[in-house]
């Protein structure tokens, strides 16, 4: 199976910034979403991602072996290409996570940077398309994942210290948590009708 970037918002949407070119006849518009092509690129059936559910990254139909799958063509992206050309001094200024498969964010921020690395590099998008992959991906991406109050700041600040621990997110809002808690409770019980069988003489 193979993969490439559909667009999902399309040309007009947020993630109009990757541009119009085509990837196996699909737009680029969006560089986290995924279709899932038959053994030979472009037949058998194609299925789009949508980017909701427990397996984000990748999208909720990818699951066990073919997140895993996924996930180490990331990781060996990262560790052959990413890291060894781009990736500075591990410092308090630029942490790192030898762990960072681990944290959603910052694997749904490289895979991104993969695909559209992926589109850029392609004879299709011209000369300049490199470029273009690193002014308006690359650094954005990096400053993100290794920034110092980013993702991975409870990491690795120092290579001599391979720190791990995953950041906990802000709380649900106010509202959502008491929408939940008067669901938890349930219907208010009605009121007991009076006695109808009239005054008391």
């Amino acid at each position: 199976m193979s993969w490439a970037p559909v667009s999902l918002l399309g040309s007009e949407g947020a993630g109009a910034g990757f541009g119009d070119a085509e990837v196996d006849g699909w737009s680029a518009g969006h560089a986290l979403g995924l279709v899932a092509l038959g053994a030979e690129e472009g037949e058998g059936e194609v299925q789009s991602l949508d980017l909701t559910g427990p397996a984000f990254p990748f999208g909720p139909v990818l699951a066990g072996e073919e997140y895993e799958d996924e996930l180490d063509g990331l990781g060996d992206w990262v560790d052959d290409f990413l890291l060894p050309v781009y990736g500075a001094e591990v410092t308090t200024a630029a942490p790192w996570c030898p762990r960072w498969q681990e944290h959603d964010g910052v694997v749904a921020w490289l895979h991104a940077l993969r695909l559209a690395c992926q589109q850029h590099k392609d004879p299709e998008a011209g000369l300049a398309g490199m470029f273009v992959w690193h002014r308006d991906f690359l650094t954005h991406a990096m400053a993100a994942v290794r920034a110092p109050g980013g993702p991975l700041s409870a990491c690795m600040t120092s290579p001599d210290r391979p720190t791990h621990r995953l950041l906990p997110g802000p709380p649900a809002s106010a509202r959502t948590q008491e929408n939940s808690s008067a669901q938890a409770e349930g219907p208010a019980a009605e009121p007991e009708p009076d006695d109808a069988s009239g005054p008391v003489s």
